[in-house]
């Protein structure tokens, strides 16, 4: 077994669509990480699901809904660190405006 420190989602800004950022492709991903910060001036909100690989992005995986950032706020989502996803799974977001968020996040992924 082999374990890879990683950056899962490289510094980029959050879509106001739901956006598959990250998928863990062979191996399994352990999140450590997971930041956002609001660069707007206004309040935004933003949630994330956890995604098995035979599921989409809904309710039934959503781990952080519409958590909302203040301007200029950071916020690290300790809701998510610890989690695992299985080959295939997948991090998906979606922010209230398009131009608002930046996200980035850091984890473990791990080969049999």
């Amino acid at each position: 077994m082999t374990v890879t420190p990683t950056q899962l989602i490289p510094p980029k800004i959050a879509e106001n669509a739901q956006t598959t950022q990250y998928t863990s492709t062979g191996v399994t991903t352990i999140i450590d990480k997971f930041t956002a910060t609001n660069y707007s001036a206004s309040v935004v909100t933003l949630s994330v699901n956890l995604v098995t690989s035979a599921d989409t992005a809904g309710n039934q995986n959503l781990i952080v809904k519409t958590k909302s950032l203040q301007a200029g706020e950071t916020y690290t989502f300790p809701e998510l660190v610890g989690h695992m996803l299985l080959a295939s799974g997948f991090i998906s977001t979606i922010a209230s405006a398009a131009t608002s968020i930046n996200i980035m996040a850091s984890g473990r992924q791990v080969t049999p």
